[in-house]
């Protein structure tokens, strides 16, 4: 029987996870024939984020995002790539509302298996100022998903 981790323990696992993304981003790079492209930057800390979303029907077939700036940017688009790959418009809304649940410090959200390792950017809400970093390519999501549908 495994013993559950500690606080220490659990804050020093999603650092882990938010660096590795951040040194070994997932889905970075573009892509060709891209059906949406939006670019958008945080005028606050200077991240930008470039992201291109390939859709099959009512779902997000591929993405990719490039850009740079902080860890927990460039980790959020990391990881907000891996999970929402495959998934319809509907999928991906009741995700973002629950992540930006999860920014603005709901503890449940931070229990919320749905989210995926975006649990370990839960400490960002502590940091108001980094929210917005942390929430920059799940809002050029939004905006490419509306521009989707019109």
């Amino acid at each position: 029987m495994s013993r559950p981790e500690t606080s220490a323990e659990l804050s020093a696992l999603y650092q882990e996870l938010i660096l590795d993304h951040y040194r070994r981003p997932r889905n970075k790079g573009t892509l060709e024939n891209a059906d949406a492209s939006v670019e958008m930057k945080n005028p606050l800390c200077g991240d930008e984020i470039c992201l291109q979303v390939v859709f099959e029907g009512a779902s997000v077939c591929d993405l990719r995002f490039a850009g740079r700036g902080c860890s927990i940017s460039q980790a959020s688009a990391s990881m907000m790539t891996q999970l929402v790959k495959g998934k319809s418009a509907e999928e991906i809304e009741a995700i973002r509302s629950r992540f930006r649940d999860l920014m603005l410090g709901d503890p449940s959200a931070a229990d919320d298996k749905a989210l995926g390792s975006l649990r370990a950017l839960s400490g960002v809400a502590r940091f108001p100022a980094r929210v917005k970093c942390a929430l920059l390519a799940w809002n050029a999501l939004e905006t490419a998903l509306a521009e989707r549908t019109g």
